[in-house]
């Protein structure tokens, strides 16, 4: 009887040792995924045809502006497929005269697209908005970026990295590693789910360029 049991025991025991094995490396198990080809705008659309022009790929390298136009209306090119929890990252370079006008850029990231607009987060891009949350066409901007450590490292006219990080209704931003924002979504009806956009904003010669784009969906 004794020996019976220690045989079921031991059974029990190698059972719960192999599924929690299998769980751990479920968990663990995680695809990060470009969301770039590098050759083509495949996957990508703008909110309005009519700002077909304005976005290319050069080099292998998305570019919104040419840096030397005036950008007469705020402009987005995003995603088709709409995303949820995930850990998306890129380098983009933000460039252009700022005393011709406001030069000035973003990545909208959990939004929408209606009547024409593109609704949601942004994580702002460029002088005075470096690391900034801001709700583009609901609320306005939510937290400001905290730049005390970021602004030994940034490169405002060069290539630096963003990370945007979203899991359930907490958000968080890092430029160049450095964290510059969290958030906490409060608001119960705001989408947890949505396109990805690149903005060019409107009043200067603004010119923005994003590579090495991926998403780790978590």
């Amino acid at each position: 009887m004794k020996k019976n049991f220690l045989t079921q025991f031991s059974k029990l025991t190698v059972s719960i040792l192999i599924l929690s094995s299998l769980s751990c490396f479920a968990q663990k198990t995680v695809t990060t995924t470009s969301l770039f080809n590098g050759d083509s705008l495949e996957g990508w659309k703008t909110v309005q045809q009519s700002n077909q022009s304005i976005w290319s790929v050069i080099d292998g390298v998305i570019t919104g502006g040419d840096g030397t136009k005036k950008i007469t209306s705020n402009t987005y090119l995003h995603t088709v497929k709409e995303y949820e929890d995930f850990e998306f990252r890129c380098l983009f370079k933000l460039t252009g005269d700022h005393g011709l006008g406001l030069i000035n850029s973003g990545i909208q990231y959990r939004s929408t697209i209606k009547d024409n607009k593109i609704i949601g987060y942004q994580a702002d891009i460029g002088k005075g908005y470096w690391g900034d949350i801001y709700d583009e066409h609901r609320r306005g901007k939510l937290i400001s970026g905290d730049l005390s450590t970021l602004k030994h490292l940034l490169k405002e006219d060069g290539w630096n990295s963003y990370i945007i990080r979203c899991k359930g209704n907490k958000h968080e931003l890092y430029i160049n590693g450095v964290k510059t924002c969290e958030y906490i979504e409060t608001d119960k009806s705001m989408p947890s789910k949505g396109v990805f956009g690149m903005q060019l904003h409107s009043g200067g010669n603004a010119q923005i360029e994003f590579k090495n784009i991926t998403i780790t969906q978590l």
